[in-house]
């Protein structure tokens, strides 16, 4: 039996491994990776350290949420749920939905 520390790791590291996909699909398009750049203030010379930080991974799937076009997109290319990538939203750092009760 896993213990919630061990679910809750599974479920970064599986949510991480797919912001991982999607920041590669990302900078693999000519229209977005420029918009996402100037959006996150990022380098080009950071992207590699950068995309082992799990905050900035959360950041990618932001930017992926902000628009339907880029979710349908990516989750097509990686042939993916749509509720992929929220569900992996909310998994990284600054993705829990408040809790309003």
């Amino acid at each position: 039996m896993q213990n919630s520390g061990q679910n809750h790791n599974n479920r970064q590291d599986s949510a991480e491994t797919l912001a991982l996909q999607a920041f590669s699909w990302l900078l693999g398009q000519d229209d977005l990776v420029g918009v996402f750049l100037n959006a996150t203030g990022a380098g080009q010379g950071q992207l590699s350290s950068l995309a082992r930080d799990p905050v900035f991974l959360g950041a990618v799937l932001d930017f992926l949420m902000e628009d339907d076009a880029r979710v349908i997109g990516f989750c097509d290319s990686a042939s993916l749920p749509y509720v992929a990538v929220m569900q992996a939203r909310a998994a990284l750092p600054g993705g829990q939905l408040p809790n309003w009760t």
